[in-house]
């Protein structure tokens, strides 16, 4: 299977990926921004941060676009992960200046061996695919923080409850932000396809991620 990734495509999956974790660390340690107010943070707590972005984005990041790419060499395409310098700096920059991450590192481009065109069927299929695995990693780490004791722990510094809280955040994140039917965005298609299908999908994304906030509170 992983016979298929390129030598240049697991580059652009690193870049990609180290990128979307700065991203998100940044906004760990400033939530509205710099123009916003800035929490004092030591090194080793900023680590322990990126360490836990790069695990949770990692996961999820790295699962939604193989996600797409595997779906779509299920259906007789080809498909590679290809990333975009310019929204890999736009993402980094919204982090800092406004705690906002604008997760579209790159695309998976789907390419046709015989001439075929996606159907609407098959390009919603592989398009839901990415946003689905994100929604099935939050229970995964749901169930990471609750063997754990659950949110309560996370007061106490338990380290596995704060990565499963993050994992939680950050694909129901990579989800919502996916599924919103705009652009070149995974939900525009899904919509284009089967409203039923997208209807449950966002709703389950931003439910998800309302949820995991509250429990903050």
């Amino acid at each position: 299977m992983f016979e298929r990734i390129s030598r240049r495509e697991e580059a652009d999956l690193f870049v990609a990926w180290m990128a979307i974790a700065l991203s998100f660390t940044i906004i760990k340690i400033a939530p509205y921004g710099i123009l916003g107010p800035v929490a004092a943070i030591a090194p080793l707590p900023a680590l322990i941060y990126f360490g836990i972005a790069l695990l949770t984005v990692g996961i999820g990041f790295l699962l939604h676009e193989m996600a797409h790419k595997f779906m779509a060499i299920r259906f007789g395409y080809w498909a590679e992960f290809v990333k975009d310098n310019t929204m890999l700096l736009i993402a980094v920059v919204m982090a800092a200046m406004v705690g906002f991450v604008f997760a579209a590192p790159g695309a998976t481009v789907i390419f046709s061996r015989d001439g075929r065109t996606l159907t609407l069927k098959e390009n919603g299929i592989i398009s839901a695919a990415g946003p689905a695995i994100n929604l099935v990693l939050c229970v995964v780490f749901a169930a990471l923080l609750f063997l754990v004791g659950g949110v309560a722990t996370i007061k106490n510094g338990n380290i596995l409850a704060i990565l499963g809280l993050a994992g939680i955040q950050i694909n129901a994140m990579l989800a919502a932000f996916n599924l919103l039917p705009i652009s070149i965005l995974d939900g525009r298609k899904i919509l284009a396809w089967n409203a039923a299908v997208f209807i449950v999908l966002i709703v389950a994304a931003f439910g998800t991620l309302i949820a995991s906030f509250y429990y903050l509170i």
